[in-house]
C-alpha cells in the first residue's frame, strides 16, 4: 500500500503540471500557430530526455514510437493547444478530465484490467464534479474548442494504455524521450506546410515554452508513464482529475476568473473521487486488493490463466 500512495504522488507530478498549461498557453504563447505551439513543446523534451538516457529506439519501438507520439504528444498538443486559445482555462481543463472513464474502458479491452467498484464509483463522482465545473461558469463555449478536447482526450486515453501494454520492455526515461521526439517530428513538416514561418517570440513566450517544454513536458511525461508502469490504468486515469482542479485554481488564482460555489462543490467531488478510487483505499474499504492491477507479461490472467507476453513485431 505504501509503494501505491509513493507511486500515486510520483503520478500527481504530471496532472497538476498539465493543468497549468492551459494559464501559461492561453497568456504567454503565440495564439494563431497551435502547430509550431506542439512542436516546439515536444521536440526540445524529447531531445532532452534523449541527451540524459542517450538510448535509441530498435526494433519495433521505432513503429512504436512513432504511433505512441502521435497519439500521446504529437496530435494530442496541437489539439489542446488550439482549445486553450479558444477556450476558458477552466472550460478547456475539465473537458479532459472524462479521460479517465475512457482510460478504464480501454484498459479493460487490451489489459483485462477489470476496474473495480469503488474505481467506477470515483470516476462518476469525478464526472460530477466536472459537470459542476464545467457548467459553473458564465462564459460562451466555443464548440470547435470542446471538440478539439474531446479528440484529445479519446486519442491519449487509448495512448497511455498502449503504453502501458507496450511498456516494460524498456525503462521509462527512453521510452518517453522516443515519444517526444516521434510527435514532434511528426509534427514539424505539417507545422511549416500549414503555419509557414516559426513564430516570433518575445522573451516571455521563450520563458513560456521553456517551463512548457522542461517541467510541463519533459518531467510530467515521465512521471505520468512511471505511474502507469506501478498502477492500474483506472487508478492514473482518476488522478489525472488534478488536471482540471489545477487549471480551475490557477484560473481562479491568476487569470481573475470568478470560482463558484458550484465549482468549489465540484472540485471536492473530483478529490473525493480521486481518493476513492485508489487501489490502497479500495483495499483497506473492502479487506482485499483492489481490482485492476498492472496486467504484464507473464501475470496471471483472470481465470488462472498466465498472459502471454505482448508480440513485439
Amino acid at each position: 500500500m505504501e509503494g501505491n500512495f509513493r507511486w500515486s504522488l510520483v503520478t500527481a507530478i504530471a496532472p497538476v503540471a498539465w493543468g497549468t498549461t492551459y494559464y501559461v498557453t492561453h497568456q504567454f504563447l503565440p495564439a494563431d500557430q497551435p502547430l509550431y505551439g506542439a512542436v516546439i513543446r515536444a521536440l526540445p523534451a524529447g531531445l532532452l530526455l534523449l541527451a540524459v538516457r542517450r538510448k535509441l529506439p530498435s526494433g519495433s519501438w521505432w513503429w512504436r514510437s512513432a504511433v505512441l507520439g502521435t497519439l500521446n504528444m504529437g496530435a494530442f498538443f496541437a489539439l489542446v493547444y488550439l482549445a486553450a486559445q479558444v477556450l476558458p482555462t477552466s472550460v478547456a481543463s475539465t473537458v479532459m478530465a472524462t479521460s479517465p472513464v475512457a482510460m478504464m474502458m480501454i484498459a479493460w479491452a487490451l489489459l483485462a484490467e477489470r476496474p473495480h467498484l469503488l474505481a467506477l464509483a470515483g470516476a462518476g463522482m469525478g464526472i460530477a464534479g466536472v459537470g459542476l465545473m464545467l457548467f459553473a461558469g458564465t462564459s460562451t463555449v466555443d464548440p470547435v474548442g470542446v471538440l478539439a478536447s474531446v479528440a484529445a482526450m479519446v486519442m491519449s486515453s487509448f495512448g497511455y494504455v498502449l503504453a502501458k501494454r507496450w511498456g516494460g520492455q524498456v525503462d521509462v526515461l527512453a521510452s518517453t524521450s522516443w515519444q517526444l521526439v516521434a510527435g514532434g517530428a511528426v509534427l514539424l513538416p505539417v507545422a511549416v506546410a500549414v503555419e509557414g514561418a516559426p513564430p516570433d517570440l518575445d522573451v516571455a513566450a521563450v520563458l513560456a515554452f521553456g517551463y512548457v517544454t522542461v517541467v510541463a513536458t519533459a518531467l510530467a511525461f515521465v512521471a505520468w508513464f512511471a505511474g502507469l508502469r506501478h498502477l492500474s490504468a483506472a487508478a492514473v486515469g482518476l488522478i489525472g482529475l488534478l488536471n482540471p482542479v489545477t487549471g480551475v485554481l490557477l484560473g481562479t488564482l491568476l487569470a481573475a476568473e470568478t470560482l463558484t460555489v458550484r465549482q468549489a462543490g465540484g472540485i471536492a467531488l473530483v478529490l473525493v473521487g480521486i481518493v476513492l478510487g485508489q487501489p490502497a483505499v479500495a483495499a483497506r474499504l473492502t479487506g482485499r486488493p483492489g481490482r485492476g492491477r498492472r496486467v504484464g507479461p507473464g501475470t496471471p490472467a483472470p481465470g488462472g490463466r498466465r498472459r502471454r507476453s505482448a508480440p513485439t513485431a
